[in-house]
């Protein structure tokens, strides 16, 4: 980092993001080599924090984004325009993942499943919801069977609705 530079989450975000940008442009030169019309896409270097920190900071960015000027963030115009819209553009997202998914587009399904992450932490800023909030509930699940984790949440549905069976209606 720069001397005098401020340690902001939007410095660390721009940062990393320059620093893959470059990684990614000097791997990418000269080695897309072609089977049939698609380039086949180099394997890229992993940072040192993947996964999870990577969706904390885009996180991050959201919640600064969250009171910014709708004309200049894309987020501050989405979260402008209400749960409805947010959940809207969620859901459209969420469809043309799928859609590449079943058509077998593998560097769209790449981009899509970016953008449903993007969309879904859009979703719980919009909510409230922190970023560990997920974190500690996907931990809770750590081995709990998937199918005994489905049938404790139908369960808890049907009783909070009165209902004395575990299909949900």
């Amino acid at each position: 980092m720069a001397k005098g530079a401020k340690k902001s989450g939007r410095t660390k975000v721009a940062a990393t993001k320059a620093s893959t940008k470059a990684t990614t442009k000097a791997i990418l030169k000269g080695t897309g080599k072609k089977r049939g019309k698609r380039a086949v896409r180099p394997v890229l270097p992993v940072p040192a924090q993947t996964g999870a920190d990577v969706l904390d900071r885009l996180w991050d960015v959201v919640m600064d984004r969250r009171g910014a000027d709708p004309g200049v963030s894309h987020s501050a115009r989405l979260l402008s325009r209400g749960t409805a819209k947010v959940a809207q553009k969620f859901g459209e997202e969420a469809v043309e993942c799928l859609i590449e998914a079943v058509a077998g587009n593998r560097e769209a399904l790449i981009s899509e499943s970016a953008d449903v992450l993007y969309h879904l932490i859009v979703v719980w800023v919009n909510a409230g919801i922190r970023a560990d909030e997920v974190w500690h509930e996907l931990q809770m699940r750590e081995g709990i069977s998937g199918i005994a984790e489905k049938a404790s949440r139908a369960r808890s549905i049907s009783n909070a609705l009165g209902l004395n069976t575990t299909k949900i209606p």
